[in-house]
């Protein structure tokens, strides 16, 4: 007769849990459910990121976001590029946004801020500290990646994607398939630096080809390096369809809402 065997009994799950520690607890977000009390909590804290941005920009005006990497170099091209295009943009009326950290993101709010524009961002709280870039008006500090990815597209007519890693892509494609699929308005993407976007441009191109995409979805995104183009394509994408108009004075807002307003800096476009 075969030798007996044994088997552990499952821990009853009243007795025995398994937990998660609580530096841990973002890692897991998407890993499947918890305690009822700890699904709660996380929707508090979603609820609380959201809060804190719509409050915080509600009166920022129209803005145009720019996307690009933290690890660009102050004596990087791209940087001075980025700077060049925050000031266009700045120029052109509307509110320049960021994900209010350091390289692309610290040369667009600065080129907005020389020339006396509006600069905002929404940064994120990450395990290494990101610290706020010097050249904000506003800053709204998030915990959770996609609030800060909603907020980024939701206060934007136009979006001017730079250099960048992982971030940026997510960035690109959250945008492109929000108005790819009509879920936003046909606002224009302008990706700067093309050699460095060369393959991505080509591949975008290969999708079409292979009928991945609808050909005419390559057509919502403008590549150039020239800041002159780029602010062409977006008064004749972004200002005119929308009817947008240069005002002399922002909107009331009420403190006592949370609310926030910009300094005083002008006419804006509204």
């Amino acid at each position: 007769m075969p030798a007996e065997t044994s088997i552990d009994p499952v821990p009853d799950s009243t007795t025995s849990a398994l937990t998660v520690p609580p530096e841990r607890a973002d890692e897991i977000f998407l890993d499947g459910p918890r305690s009822r009390f700890t699904e709660f909590f996380t929707l508090l804290r979603v609820m609380r990121d959201f809060l804190r941005g719509f409050r915080t920009l509600h009166f920022v005006a129209p803005c145009v976001t720019v996307f690009g990497s933290a690890r660009v170099k102050p004596d990087d091209p791209h940087y001075e590029l980025a700077r060049k295009m925050g000031a266009a943009i700045a120029r052109l009326g509307f509110t320049v946004m960021t994900g209010g950290g350091p390289g692309i993101m610290e040369a667009a709010n600065r080129g907005a801020k020389e020339v006396g524009g509006r600069s905002v961002g929404c940064n994120i709280e990450l395990p290494f500290e990101q610290v706020s870039n010097a050249y904000l008006d506003l800053c709204v500090r998030l915990h959770y990646f996609f609030v800060r990815k909603a907020l980024l597209i939701k206060y934007s007519y136009a979006f001017v994607v730079m250099p960048g890693g992982a971030g940026t892509l997510d960035e690109l494609f959250e945008a492109l398939t929000l108005i790819q699929n009509g879920k936003i308005k046909n606002f224009p993407i302008v990706i700067m630096g093309t050699d460095y976007w060369k393959e991505l441009i080509g591949f975008i191109q290969k999708m079409a080809q292979r009928a991945m995409i609808d050909p005419k979805d390559s057509s919502l995104i403008f590549a150039t390096d020239s800041v002159e183009e780029a602010i062409a394509h977006i008064r004749s994408k972004a200002i005119e369809p929308f009817g947008l108009k240069r005002v002399a004075h922002m909107r009331r807002y009420f403190p006592w809402l949370g609310e926030r307003g910009l300094p005083g800096k002008g006419p804006a476009i509204c």
